[in-house]
């Protein structure tokens, strides 16, 4: 073999050499540290890190609420005269969103804004005008109308029931409504084919119901002293307004005026403020639904 061939293998060996060497130091610092003669002369400390780095969850932040983002809207569309988009905000936040720290007021705001039109003669709705025909009578357009001989008078503006000629006019109003009873919450509320009317507190409740169960109003009478009147007379106009509940050994009526001093006073019902028992009896009627919830579901 000749000198200058033995000189290109060596040389070709020596740059072998550096090739290995060089890509191995550069894996020892851009991939893994490796031990031995590399991490004596380039020492590293390799630490692999995210791209992007995560924030770190906060407990302090607050609890995002859609229901009191809802309420916000409908407060500024009442703000600027949207009463119609307002109430059906509302109703979101009270049907969709019925644990937001809002649902509360809002079911206090709708349920004003749902009585003003209900109660209104000016806002017809579900409301309409019957000519009065011969023969007709004031229970029978009632009965005609499945609604009841105060909501007549109410809607009409009449103190009495004076008879009636062909061709007067009245407007009528059915009710159609129902109510649901969270006797462990103590609240009673009313409702229009699934929808939510208003909201009543319940002051006191006497042995009503615990568990779940449907039934219907089965009476409606007034009461002064000791005399059951009935919705016919005219004392009843002035009397205390009683519910009574079919299957079920309890009534819906107004807290006595003096309270009582304890439940063990009250006999077997559930106890409302004076007014908001007078307006619910307004709107409901005899056969109207009745649906006790346990404070469970």
């Amino acid at each position: 073999m000749s000198l200058w061939m033995l000189i290109k293998i060596v040389a070709g060996l020596v740059v072998l050499g550096v090739v290995i060497f060089t890509g191995m130091l550069v894996r020892h610092v851009r991939q893994e540290p490796m031990a031995g003669v590399f991490g004596e002369l380039v020492p590293v400390n390799f630490e692999a890190k995210p791209l992007v780095a995560l924030p770190e969850a906060d407990s302090e932040l607050p609890e995002i609420d859609p229901g009191a983002k809802v309420f916000e809207k409908a407060r500024e569309m009442i703000a600027i005269g949207d009463l119609q988009g307002a109430r059906d905000k509302l109703r979101t936040v009270v049907s969709i969103y019925p644990r937001s720290k809002a649902a509360g007021e809002a079911r206090r705001i709708v349920g004003e804004m749902n009585l003003d039109e209900l109660m209104s003669a000016g806002r017809m709705g579900n409301k309409e005008v019957y000519e009065v025909k011969r023969g007709d009578s004031y229970l029978g357009i009632a009965r005609k109308f499945r609604t009841t001989l105060d909501m007549i008078m109410h809607l009409n503006g009449l103190m009495d029931l004076k008879s009636l000629q062909p061709g007067n006019e009245l407007i009528v109003m059915p009710l159609e409504f129902s109510i649901r009873i969270e006797p462990g919450k103590k609240v009673l509320s009313l409702w229009d084919d699934g929808r939510f009317v208003r909201e009543y507190p319940i002051l006191a409740v006497v042995e009503a119901p615990s568990g779940d169960m449907k039934t219907t109003i089965e009476g409606k009478s007034g009461v002064l002293g000791e005399r059951r009147i009935p919705p016919a007379a005219g004392e009843y106009r002035g009397a205390t307004k009683v519910l009574s509940i079919e299957r079920v050994p309890a009534v819906i009526t107004a807290m006595p005026e003096k309270g009582a001093a304890n439940e063990d006073e009250l006999a077997q019902g559930l106890y409302l403020a004076p007014a908001d028992a007078e307006e619910l009896a307004l709107l409901l009627r005899v056969g109207n639904e009745v649906e006790f919830r346990s404070s469970t579901r």
